[in-house]
């Protein structure tokens, strides 16, 4: 007969609140589930030992023998995150596995290895999922990522879960927790073209064809800066964090992680030409559309210096990192120095009124 351990559920006391999550939110619900799993960590496991970012970053992240490993994972549902009547399935496959490399960039990190999850329809083309799957291997490739297995399962509807492993590049990784006041504010690129595209999807809207293949190209195959993001780290930057949830909420995001204010000269963020050319609403598109999966960083002046010698990359610079504010983290400037009131927050699942409001 086989040897059983003997296993018992240990039950912790939980606060429960009596709310839906449509009132609970996002990010409180994520910090639900930390302080739950919080009460099971124990010093004297290795895993715990060796683990130096848990839940709260772009990334979980734990002290190998060489280098610091890195780890992510994210879920794309159809009609919650995208359409297909607004994205071909080589854009899905593009789409799914780049929001993945965006967060491993967002450490500075290297991707090494994904794993791949689908729930599909029984009723899907084969050929539907060839192109998935040769977009994807193809993004991984241009990496140096493997796709080296996963799960598959039958769904009324579709869902990719992609889980990728990567490891620093240099000693140090970039986190959201090491802000500090002095810190000038600074993006890759230019912010916009995805949220432009997205409302150029929802609104129908008629433009040229080169500006549409723009956009369309922006919301739906944006490119994880990868490489620009080792730079960063290796370069003395210690901040940052991808924009997917837009440049507002995202910098909240740092700023409440790392106790501190921000202020943001909104003037001075880059939004692309087509954005400002076509769409009068481009400073909201640029501050809270999101999903541009440029890096947003945080660094001292000399630094900051330094990077523009090194990164063949735009860097603007759009504000600076101050003490701790209220009620908001992040106060916005007009050219002349007012305060400006912010409209939106930036997207957060469970709160939004319609969920087509932030995906196609």
């Amino acid at each position: 007969m086989r040897n059983h351990q003997n296993w018992s559920y240990t039950k912790v006391n939980v606060i429960l609140p009596k709310v839906k999550l449509s009132e609970f939110g996002e990010f409180a619900l994520i910090e639900l589930i930390h302080n739950i799993t919080g009460k099971f960590k124990n010093i004297h496991q290795t895993s715990w030992q060796h683990l130096l970012i848990g839940i709260g970053d772009d990334t979980a992240a734990w002290q190998g023998d060489t280098h610091i490993q890195l780890a992510t994972t994210d879920t794309m549902v159809q009609g919650i995150h995208f359409d297909l009547d607004n994205i071909t399935w080589e854009e899905l496959g593009w789409k799914a596995l780049a929001v993945n490399l965006s967060d491993i960039a967002a450490m500075g990190g290297v991707p090494k290895y994904a794993l791949l999850s689908v729930a599909l329809p029984s009723e899907l083309e084969v050929e539907n999922v060839v192109q998935f799957c040769q977009s994807m291997a193809s993004l991984a490739a241009k990496f140096g990522v493997a796709i080296v297995g996963g799960n598959i399962s039958t769904a009324p509807s579709i869902v990719i879960t992609i889980t990728i492993f990567g490891s620093s590049k240099s000693k140090s990784i970039l986190r959201r927790s090491t802000a500090v006041p002095g810190d000038q504010i600074a993006v890759t690129g230019s912010l916009g073209l995805s949220a432009a595209g997205l409302k150029m999807f929802k609104e129908k809207i008629n433009l040229d064809a080169q500006t549409a293949g723009i956009l369309r190209k922006a919301h739906l195959q944006p490119v994880p800066r990868i490489e620009e993001g080792q730079i960063l780290a290796q370069h003395g930057v210690k901040t940052a964090i991808d924009i997917s949830d837009g440049l507002i909420a995202d910098l909240e995001h740092i700023c409440d992680i790392s106790k501190v204010g921000a202020r943001i000269k909104t003037a001075q963020v880059p939004v692309h030409s087509l954005v400002k050319d076509n769409f009068p609403d481009y400073r909201e598109l640029a501050l809270y559309g999101g999903e541009d999966y440029e890096l947003l960083f945080t660094a001292d002046v000399n630094t900051l210096i330094q990077l523009k010698k090194v990164l063949h990359y735009p860097i603007t610079v759009i504000g600076n990192i101050v003490k701790e504010t209220s009620p908001y983290r992040v106060t916005l400037l007009d050219c002349k120095g007012n305060t400006i009131h912010a409209k939106n927050r930036g997207w957060e699942h469970f709160r939004s009124e319609t969920l087509e409001d932030k995906f196609v």
